[in-house]
C-alpha cells in the first residue's frame, strides 16, 4: 500500500500548490479597493470592516489546508518506510565483468600494401 500512497499523496500535494499559487495570484490586494482611490493604504477601515470572505479566499484556504495535511502525509510516509532507501553505491551492480582486451589489428593485405614491411 506504501508503494501507491506515496505517489497519490505527492501528485495531491503537487496539484494542490498549483492551485494555490493560481488563486493567489487571481485575487487582488487589500490596497486596490476602493480606499486606494483616496489615498488611504488600508481600505479596510474607509468603509467598515471587510465583509465576510469571498469565494476564491475561502477556496484558498481549504487549498492551503489539504496542502499542509498533504505535507504531513508524505514526511509521515517519507519517514515510516519499511525499507530505507539505499545510496547509489549500493545499488551499483558489484559483479566484475571480464577486461576486454582488444583484439590485435589485422593488416589489410592487397597490392598495394606495405603491411608486410611492417616490423614485428
Amino acid at each position: 500500500m506504501d508503494g501507491i500512497l506515496f505517489p497519490l499523496i505527492l501528485t495531491v500535494h503537487i496539484l494542490v500548490g498549483a492551485a494555490i499559487i493560481g488563486l493567489v495570484l487571481l485575487q487582488h490586494g487589500k490596497g486596490a479597493d476602493m480606499g486606494a482611490a483616496f489615498g488611504s493604504g488600508s481600505s479596510g477601515s474607509l468603509f467598515g470592516a471587510s465583509g465576510s470572505a469571498n469565494f476564491l479566499s475561502r477556496t484558498t484556504g481549504i487549498l492551503a489546508t489539504v496542502f499542509f495535511l498533504t505535507s504531513l502525509g508524505l514526511s509521515y510516509i517519507a519517514t515510516n518506510r519499511t525499507q530505507a532507501p539505499t545510496s547509489v553505491m549500493e545499488q551499483v551492480n558489484t559483479q566484475s565483468a571480464a577486461p576486454a582486451t582488444p583484439a590485435p589489428a589485422q593488416p589489410v593485405e592487397g597490392a598495394d600494401s606495405k603491411a608486410k614491411e611492417i616490423p614485428k
